[in-house]
């Protein structure tokens, strides 16, 4: 046994054991083990009881038993008659800090020790940094059109699987329109690119398509969901996010301008903190850009308020770990990640960051969260005229109330007083004066210049956080000073100084170069949402628990190849979409599929469903009733007023034909078609959103307003073109499906329109109506188009 062993044998034998004896025993010893603990034996002491583990050894603030006897949680005092002495408290932490040390520890089974092992932890692949790698080689070398689709067609290759043909241009102009846009191509586009037979063809069709302004909002949602976007705060008091728009159209906006994705992380979290723009557009978008903090839901009724911060804290953490990261934080609020390489130490020096930080204007009920001015020079400087007349007309007020008390007190000696009624014995002519001044006033105040402000955050009372125990506010350990995660911070922790919240060094840490998620996670998303999965299928966990990537050869190049070309995402879009690997056509194949029936290595391109955005979008198009109008809010009331009046109705109204990127979305009540079509949880972040099967779907094809208002605008469109009912046929199929209709369909469509007009007709007749059903008969048949299975997914 070595030195430092007998050593802390004998300290525990000395100090602990005794200790133990006579506090503990007693309830928790071989005959009774209140709570299921036991303590005197090196099992029970290194399991614990209900509450968790009693003795983390190397760990002291991790350890209960040390929590209990310290009586540093009112639930949890131990022994509960008497607290034990000082020493007594410190010998068990110095027992906990070496180790715990135990006699009876069987010494061929490593002792478990708080903390962890950083080199192994950094050995699991999500922790290794991305490396630059060559393509691999293949033995078909005539179908890769891109650098990455090596990597795909050598684990086709090495699996024996043949990857399906490419998809024909009708298909793919659809795909790539849908993909990009949210919108179905228009049928003269399809045409033109169909008859553009140049070998740039493909190539300008994807630039005109990233150029479009419906990329922005195509691909900005996707963003969105990530940032749990909503216009209401949802939980306890639902009110209006009314100035949460402004964060959603910077983000639309920074997607069509292609902005440096490390530019767009830094701007989100410490935007307020970067040098000052002298350009107004430029700093009130970094403003904006930091309500990506505040935008979750909160209790805004808590009473406690220490408590209130703390899960505003653990909430914003939870979303940085899931949106930039890929790892699940939260957890290690109360005890050390189970799973994942995160211990209570790290989640506490991110939270001293976002504690150092203010999100809450104040946290009295009703909290009322930060908004920052971002008011233009003009609207400052119509501000300050503003405030300057109204301190000119109060200064006027108190100068005739003045001289009034004067006169009033003339004669009357030095040590007179002005009473409470003086103004009930002012002359008429100063009352009236006073009257109008007062007046004046009033009108002043409403007059004031309304100054634009946005969700955001600024650095707060600067301080580390301690501990909480279990996670409590109330049971409070040591101080951590604010930080990353130990695992990640693979040549120290980065600089935070004194006087700052740590929000800008956090910022710059997650963009690196060399950090190992950050770029990994942004083009994993990017991946899911051309094929339908991502590369590591579970997109917001890259932990233990996550999903291994299917082929990481490929994440990895692409995850370098996104941080080489400047971190621009359409570049990334462009890379992909020019690949064979995308181009493929989605035919089934039945020797490949006995292979690899989850289509997991690419041998052909999934089939997916619209989401629920691009459902109602692509009705209002096909239409020709979608409004293309941008930015700006569509809700019923004012910024923080109550989104459900005193009956608990939602008035909120989704009548608009703008695109569904600008509806309202409100927690706790969400739009029925965004719900009915899987639409994301907007009150947690989400990089992915799953497709399901279920009969209402159907039924609002058949039944809903939207459906039944869009087949009646299709159908006039139609008619109006003043065409043959064959023409019209294949108008609608070139609308809604990108494609010319088989004869067969078309002499089925013709069919319908003929016998619902003939039945519509005969019974017109008979009640002496005019209409003869033409527009009922074409409705009919666009619905039919619009509610199939081809309209609603992308092949």
């Amino acid at each position: 046994m070595a030195a430092d062993d007998e050593e802390g044998i004998r300290f525990f034998e000395n100090k602990i054991r005794p200790l133990l004896v006579n506090h503990c025993y007693e309830c928790h010893g071989s005959e009774k083990q209140e709570s299921e603990l036991r303590l005197d034996t090196v099992a029970g002491l290194r399991r614990g009881g209900a509450t968790g583990m009693a003795v983390v050894p190397g760990e002291p603030d991790q350890s209960l038993l040390l929590t209990a006897v310290s009586y540093l949680d009112e639930e949890l005092q131990m022994p509960p008659e008497v607290k034990l002495t000082d020493q007594e408290i410190a010998d068990l932490q110095h027992w906990i800090e070496i180790g715990a040390p135990h006699p009876d520890t069987d010494k061929s089974v490593p002792t478990p020790r708080g903390g962890m092992d950083l080199d192994e932890a950094r050995s699991f692949w999500a922790f290794q940094p991305p490396r630059q790698l060559q393509v691999p080689l293949v033995s078909d070398v005539t179908w890769p059109t891109s650098p990455l689709d090596y990597f795909v067609l050598a684990e086709l290759e090495s699996r024996e699987l043949q990857p399906a043909g490419r998809a024909d241009r009708r298909t793919l102009i659809r795909r790539v329109t849908l993909d990009l846009t949210g919108l179905p191509p228009t049928p003269q586009e399809v045409e033109s690119f169909v008859a553009d037979e140049s070998p740039g063809a493909y190539v300008q069709l994807i630039d005109r398509l990233l150029g479009s302004v419906h990329y922005g909002q195509r691909w900005g949602r996707h963003w969105l969901d990530v940032a749990r976007y909503a216009d209401s705060n949802g939980l306890d008091e639902n009110v209006a996010h009314g100035n949460a728009w402004r964060y959603r159209d910077y983000v639309i906006a920074a997607f069509n301008l292609d902005k440096p994705f490390d530019e767009f992380v830094v701007e989100q979290l410490a935007g307020d903190l970067l040098p000052v723009s002298q350009r107004d557009q430029i700093q009130h978008a970094r403003l904006v850009a930091t309500g990506f903090l505040t935008l979750g839901p909160k209790v805004l009724a808590e009473g406690d308020e220490d408590k209130m911060v703390m899960d505003i804290v653990d909430e914003q953490i939870d979303t940085f770990g899931r949106t930039f990261l890929g790892v699940t934080l939260g957890c290690a609020r109360c005890h050390d990640h189970k799973f994942d390489p995160v211990s209570t130490r790290d989640y506490y020096a991110l939270a001293g960051i976002f504690k150092s930080t203010r999100t809450m204007e104040s946290t009295k009920r009703i909290a009322r969260w930060t908004e920052n001015s971002i008011a233009t020079r003009e609207q400052r400087k119509l501000q300050e005229i503003h405030e300057k007349r109204l301190a000119d007309q109060n200064a006027e007020i108190a100068r005739v109330v003045n001289s009034a008390n004067k006169a009033l007190l003339a004669g009357a000696g030095t040590n007179a007083q002005v009473s409470a009624d003086a103004e009930s014995r002012y002359p008429t002519t100063v009352k009236q004066a006073l009257k109008k001044l007062r007046d004046g006033l009033v009108e002043l105040e409403k007059s004031a210049p309304v100054i634009p402000t946005a969700m955001g955050v600024t650095d707060g009372d600067v301080a580390d956080a301690r501990i909480h125990v279990r996670g409590s506010h109330l049971t409070l350990g040591q101080p951590v000073p604010r930080g990353i995660p130990r695992v990640l911070a693979f040549d120290g922790q980065p600089a935070v100084g004194a006087d700052r919240s740590g929000r800008l060094e956090l910022a710059h840490w997650l963009v690196r170069p060399e950090h190992p998620l950050t770029s990994r996670v942004l083009v994993n998303r990017i991946w899911r949402w051309h094929f339908g999965r991502g590369l590591v299928a579970s997109a917001d966990n890259f932990g233990k628990l996550g999903e291994r990537p299917t082929n990481q050869p490929l994440l990895d190049w692409l995850a370098v190849q996104f941080i080489e070309s400047g971190w621009s995402i359409k570049q990334l879009h462009r890379l992909i979409l020019l690949s064979s690997t995308y181009q493929m056509s989605s035919d089934f194949d039945a020797a490949n599929a006995r292979i690899d029936p989850e289509n997991l290595v690419h041998w052909r391109h999934n089939i997916r469903r619209l989401e629920a955005e691009m459902v109602r979008d692509s009705l209002l198009a096909a239409s020709g009733l979608l409004d293309q109008s941008m930015g700006g809010s569509l809700l019923h009331v004012g910024n923080r007023e109550f989104i459900f009046n005193h009956t608990s109705k939602d008035e909120t109204s989704y009548d608009s034909h703008r695109r569904s990127v600008y509806l309202p979305v409100i927690r706790n009540h969400l739009y029925d078609v965004f719900s009915l079509f899987d639409y994301t949880d907007a009150s947690v972040p989400n990089g992915d959103r799953p497709t399901s099967t279920v009969a209402p779907q159907a039924l609002f094809m058949m039944n809903s307003d939207l459906i039944l208002t869009v087949s009646q605008a299709l159908a006039d469109r139609l008619i109006g073109s003043d065409e043959h009912h064959e023409d019209r046929v294949n108008q609608l199929y070139l609308i809604a499906l990108g494609r010319l209709p088989t004869g067969a369909e078309r002499n089925r469509a013709l069919d319908l329109v003929a016998s619902i007009q003939s039945d519509f007709t005969v019974q017109s007749a008979s009640d002496g109506a005019d209409e003869h059903g033409v527009r009922r008969a074409w409705a009919a048949l666009c619905q039919v188009v619009l509610a199939s299975n081809e309209f609603v997914h992308i092949r």
